[in-house]
């Protein structure tokens, strides 16, 4: 049995007439007839009485009605599930995040992405990089927001936010008046960082950034995600350096200062497995890449305001 004997048999019920039903699926009357009997002979029941003048469903092809056209409206919906999933309109994506992308890109990339894929399951979670590098592998995650560089033949990278680092004080602190710091006034300061393993290149970063200020920092305290390393600033445990993104942080007993003379910028990339070719994950990333065009382009236009 085939779907296009169910379409015969349904369109003839429908019509109770062979030549009327013909009409209606384009096709000659007696290879319609013939694909009927077929079906019949396949069933083992007659589902139709016929005469030189009438046509009417028998109580097996009432039965059988209902049931055909169920299986009809089902193979409809399943063929649309499987177009819509091609398009990337439906299915799961899960996605890892560092701590500083929720200040950053992350919301409005997931809101746009939402807006225009609402049955798509996102599902998030909050990840160190070496810890999402691990989940993609894994096919924990599908997609994640890192600190890059990472170096990984089996994944592609793609730089989604360039921003400069900030320091992050104490508000008791005598230098917490300043518009903008030298790293070097911080050179006899105690550091908060992120532990190395779990991000070389926001920590190797930080480090560089000292060291071409002429001071090795002084790490005293370490935490894993940004906003702890803000709440310790907070109790008076030391000083940090975190992406400028982190300013819409906003925390009681802290204060933001931009760097005089900074050389570098931190990154924020997608990472994803190379070989992955779910058209939800390439949807995500274009609406990814969308949000970045229209960020800096707002930046400039206030650039130039």
């Amino acid at each position: 049995m085939e779907l296009r004997h169910l379409r015969y048999f349904v369109t003839v019920a429908e019509e109770l007439h062979f030549g009327r039903a013909a009409q209606r699926l384009q096709i000659a009357q007696p290879p319609l007839s013939q694909q009927i009997r077929q079906l019949e002979q396949e069933l083992g029941v007659e589902l139709l009485y016929r005469t030189k003048r009438t046509v009417r469903l028998t109580e097996a092809g009432l039965a059988f009605l209902q049931q055909a056209r169920q299986i009809l409206v089902q193979s409809e919906q399943a063929i649309e599930v499987a177009q819509r999933a091609s398009r990337g309109e439906v299915g799961c994506l899960a996605i890892g995040f560092v701590g500083s992308a929720t200040c950053s890109l992350l919301p409005a990339a997931v809101r746009s992405f939402r807006r225009q894929f609402p049955d798509v399951r996102l599902m998030l979670h909050e990840m160190t990089t070496s810890e999402q590098i691990e989940a993609l592998h894994d096919d924990r995650i599908q997609l994640g927001f890192i600190c890059p560089p990472i170096n990984d033949d089996e994944l592609s990278v793609e730089t989604v936010l360039q921003e400069s680092f900030v320091a992050v004080l104490p508000e008791a602190h005598p230098l917490a008046t300043q518009t903008q710091l030298s790293l070097a006034s911080l050179a006899e300061e105690s550091f908060i960082l992120s532990p190395r393993h779990l991000g070389s290149g926001f920590y190797d970063q930080i480090i560089r950034l000292c060291q071409q200020a002429g001071f090795i920092p002084q790490v005293t305290q370490e935490a894993i995600q940004m906003q702890t390393i803000v709440s310790l600033v907070a109790a008076e445990l030391g000083v940090a350096l975190v992406p400028a993104s982190l300013q819409n942080l906003q925390r009681a007993g802290v204060v933001y200062k931009p760097l005089e003379d900074q050389t570098l910028y931190v990154k924020l990339a997608v990472v994803w497995r190379s070989a992955n070719t779910s058209p939800v994950l390439h949807q995500f990333l274009a609406q990814s890449r969308a949000v970045t065009r229209f960020s800096a382009a707002f930046k400039s236009l206030q650039a130039v305001e």
